[in-house]
């Protein structure tokens, strides 16, 4: 039976305006989730998002719209992120999910039910931007311990978790399971500061926001958010469904990943939340250090105090790849501890690990079999003294990652494949094939040097498939080797003589800091100068009467292929009430064919047909649009039948 493996991040709230901060949990969760899938482990990794409660409710108020439709474009720019950051999740979760928010009432009757929910009446301080609620005693100076804002003294009638019940059991299992919370820090963390002091019980419940999921026995009470948001670990894998196959099998998590400012809500309210269900608690939860910048935690509030570091994960993505930005995060930072990000930084690595040392080694290897061996692979012969290292230091690399990984430190295993890498320039070095290449009495021993050092191309290639997503397979493909190749191939002698090599221009060029770094800096302080979009171009006004020459409908998209010769348009079949219509529509990019067939859209009916690449079109189907220019279908927020119009 295959092992399995259960990891997740915490489900972010869809805030937009990313930045590279946003992306480390995730893509160290994506580089262990891909390790363990390579160790042929049955992998569940969980990401989503968290849209319910008070700043959602205010943010949709201020715009006149409704939640939904003010966080689904969120939701897709963000999942737009993941993809360009080759994140490989199993399952994205969003909390507005109708199997989510059933599983969260689900779990309040039972609380309710078993008496570990009460009601009573809340008096405290609550900070909106954390969703957290605070006693006085906890303030730091009159505001929130983890933002440093302003809190809000509420009171309201409230339902209550009986944490404090929990405490002495929280306790013995961190006495029990030492590695429950890492790195220990974060134990001493929890102990001193909440559960030695004595925990209060937790108010679970709003009457004062809408935006939630109501409790199933008060329905003028909406879940309190923490609650809601730690559920998607358990309802994402079916608990308390009809179908809870997934729960069966892996549940409880080996990990959550989280930031050192949530640790809190796991360490202590998610497990006596489980221990009150009956439920297993995960395995372990690791509590990461920040992403500072300028000696501070990178966040959206303090972009602006930001005067020429780029951390726009789009721009990063864009000007140097994917795999660099992946590789800087994974790299740089020390596990478990905070990590400084500035350009420079970000920069150095790609010139020092990725150009000089691994593409590097990747060119001049295929060059030489290119120059010296007609692009062929050459026979591997006697070997010499020298070329030992070698192999063992390649042979011997995996069970280095592998003990590194396990211990969740990717800096480490990173840092362990690039000792092979410099070793392997070293050795060209050593074995100076341009010199045997002149006398033809050294041809075996020169086939013999280049075979060696492809063969080492390989098997870092493969030992850097869960990092570098991108380039692993392209070297990979350039040995005449498969992009999958697993970690059951790498005994070194894999490659056979014969294969056609391709050979490669440099995968991670080299820049020129000075020139790229002025260039970056010219870049943010323009953006900064850049007037709102609604500054530079003034809406014309319209009547009401002008509006009301426009005809929406609902209509339900019942079958959807793409248009031949597009990577833009879709064709969609829509009922719109008893009338079937041809649209095609502009959205290939952001849905696929699948996706959209079921969907509930919004269609304007009246507009002129038209053909596009030679499909009639008798309508249009509106979508939302972000400021990276993400689209989003708008949707009625609650169900509705197909023909209803839309005002």
């Amino acid at each position: 039976m295959k092992k399995k493996y259960y990891i997740t991040t915490p489900i972010y709230y869809p805030s937009g305006n990313w930045h590279i901060g946003h992306c480390y949990t995730t893509v160290i969760c994506d580089a262990l989730a891909r390790f363990h899938k390579m160790l042929g482990e049955e992998v569940f990794f969980l990401t989503g998002t968290d849209e319910h409660g008070q700043k959602v409710e205010k943010e949709a108020a201020k715009r006149g719209i409704t939640p939904l439709q003010f966080i689904d474009p969120l939701v897709a720019e963000l999942k737009d992120m993941w993809k360009l950051l080759d994140i490989s999740y199993d399952r994205f979760i969003r909390t507005t999910d109708q199997g989510h928010e059933k599983c969260v009432q689900k779990i309040y009757e039972k609380l309710f039910k078993s008496g570990d929910i009460y009601k009573s009446e809340y008096s405290g301080y609550y900070c909106t931007p954390c969703e957290s609620m605070w006693t006085e005693a906890q303030l730091v100076n009159g505001k929130c311990p983890d933002c440093g804002r302003e809190v809000t003294l509420q009171k309201e009638e409230s339902y209550f978790f009986r944490l404090s019940k929990y405490a002495p059991r929280i306790l013995k299992l961190y006495e029990d399971n030492p590695e429950f919370l890492q790195p220990k820090s974060r134990i001493n963390e929890m102990v001193n500061n909440f559960l030695k002091p004595g925990l209060n019980d937790l108010c679970v419940s709003r009457t004062t926001v809408k935006w939630g999921v109501p409790l199933p026995f008060d329905k003028k009470h909406c879940a309190y958010v923490w609650i809601d948001a730690l559920a998607n670990y358990i309802s994402a894998l079916g608990y308390l469904s009809e179908d809870d196959a997934l729960f069966k099998k892996f549940w409880a998590a080996d990990l959550h990943l989280v930031g050192k400012e949530i640790v809190r809500f796991h360490a202590i309210i998610w497990p006596a939340i489980l221990m009150a269900l009956g439920l297993p608690v995960p395995k372990q939860i690791y509590g990461h250090g920040w992403l500072l910048i300028g000696g501070d935690k990178l966040s959206k509030s303090k972009q602006d105090a930001v005067k020429s570091e780029l951390t726009d994960p789009y721009e990063l993505v864009k000007r140097y790849g994917s795999d660099a930005v992946r590789y800087f995060l994974l790299r740089e930072i020390p596990f478990g501890s905070d990590g400084e990000y500035t350009n420079e930084k970000l920069l150095s690595r790609i010139n020092s690990d990725l150009a000089n040392d691994l593409g590097n080694l990747v060119s001049r290897t295929t060059a030489m079999i290119g120059q010296y061996f007609g692009g062929t692979l050459p026979k591997r012969g006697k070997a010499e003294g020298v070329d030992g290292e070698l192999v063992s230091m390649a042979e011997g690399a995996f069970g280095k990652v592998k003990s590194a990984m396990e211990r969740l430190n990717a800096p480490e295993a990173l840092s362990e494949i690039f000792a092979v890498v410099s070793r392997a320039n070293k050795y060209i070095d050593e074995t100076t094939p341009w010199i045997l290449a002149k006398d033809e009495s050294k041809k075996e021993r020169l086939g013999t040097v280049l075979y060696n050092l492809a063969e080492t191309v390989r098997i870092c290639a493969i030992l850097l498939r869960p990092f570098l997503t991108g380039a692993a397979g392209t070297i990979l493909k350039s040995l005449g080797y498969s992009a999958d190749a697993g970690f059951d191939e790498l005994k070194f002698g894999g490659l056979k003589a014969g294969t056609k090599i391709e050979k490669l221009p440099p995968i991670f060029p080299r820049i020129d800091i000075k020139k790229e770094l002025a260039e970056v800096a010219g870049l943010v302080k323009a953006k900064k100068a850049e007037k709102p979009k609604t500054e530079e171009k003034k809406v014309e006004e319209i009547t009401i009467d002008d509006f009301a020459k426009v005809e929406l409908k609902v209509g339900e998209v019942i079958a959807c292929e793409r248009v031949d010769n597009s990577d833009k348009l879709l064709h969609e079949t829509v009922k719109i009430g008893e009338e079937v219509r041809s649209v095609v529509s502009g959205i290939a990019k952001y849905y696929s064919p699948e996706e959209m067939v079921g969907k509930k859209v919004v269609v304007v009916t009246n507009l002129k047909p038209v053909k596009l690449r030679g499909v009639l079109s008798e309508g249009m189907i509106l979508c939302a649009e972000d400021t990276h220019g993400n689209l989003a279908l708008v949707s009625p927020e609650k169900a509705m039948e197909s023909g209803g119009s839309v005002r």
